[in-house]
């Protein structure tokens, strides 16, 4: 889609006078392109309590939806002389959410894609990636006092006469030798040994694998200990 930069900045300099700034008197306008071709805008809207400032550019996500939806291709942010102006890192944020990576934004020295401005961003793969297929695991209330303490150990078992990896909680964190111990809590069963040490980290940064030979592995966080050296997988 082709972008008329000067049309789009036009438009953010006409909402940017609209701007309610009586405490910091830096008006702002922001004129997003949305991939269908229309033109939305939005202005700063300042408040008396100062953390809840609303950005131009949050005007901008909300005249989207309210018209319709869509994806924002590009962005003209403008400050009170009709400069270029970089949005904040929360809008950043908002914009990489209806844009993505490829989403433009007018700068100084040329527009800049949004995986520049964002780089490593957060969005709804991270989510997708514990919470999709796989719940996420969940420490049952009576055990919430432990969780962090004690060792998860991972180990296979048999269910129907096939290989399936189960777990269970310890007490001991194997690093005092007066330390209680006893099982906190047996895991379920599971075909993926990641789905049992997954379970295990919910529980603890401590993760103990025991292979069918009797090798034990570091599934836990960090270094390895110097009792375990090996890291499992």
């Amino acid at each position: 889609m082709e972008i008329d930069w000067e049309r789009l900045r036009a438009a953010a300099i006409e909402v940017m006078r609209h701007a309610y700034v009586p405490y910091s008197k830096f008006p702002v306008g922001a004129a997003a392109l949305v991939d269908d071709g229309r033109i939305v805008v939005g202005c700063n809207v300042e408040n008396a309590a100062y953390g809840v400032v609303l950005c131009a550019e949050c005007g901008v996500v909300s005249s989207l939806h309210a018209t319709g939806g869509g994806r924002i291709v590009a962005l003209s942010c403008v400050d009170a002389t009709g400069e270029p102006l970089m949005p904040c890192g929360r809008c950043r944020q908002l914009l990489w959410e209806q844009g993505g990576p490829e989403c433009l934004v007018e700068a100084r020295g040329g527009p800049l894609r949004m995986a520049e401005l964002l780089p490593h961003a957060f969005d709804v793969a991270d989510l997708e990636a514990v919470t999709g297929e796989q719940p996420v695991p969940v420490v049952p209330d009576r055990l919430a006092a432990w969780r962090g303490r004690g060792t998860v150990f991972v180990h296979p078992d048999l269910s129907a006469g096939q290989q399936v990896w189960t777990a269970y909680w310890e007490r001991s964190a194997g690093n005092d030798a007066g330390a209680e111990t006893g099982v906190l809590e047996e895991g379920p069963s599971w075909h993926d040994p990641a789905e049992a040490i997954a379970w295990g980290l919910a529980r603890t940064p401590r993760v103990v694998v025991v292979d069918a030979s009797g090798t034990i592995f570091w599934a836990g966080e960090g270094e390895p200990p110097a009792e375990i050296p090996v890291r499992w997988g």
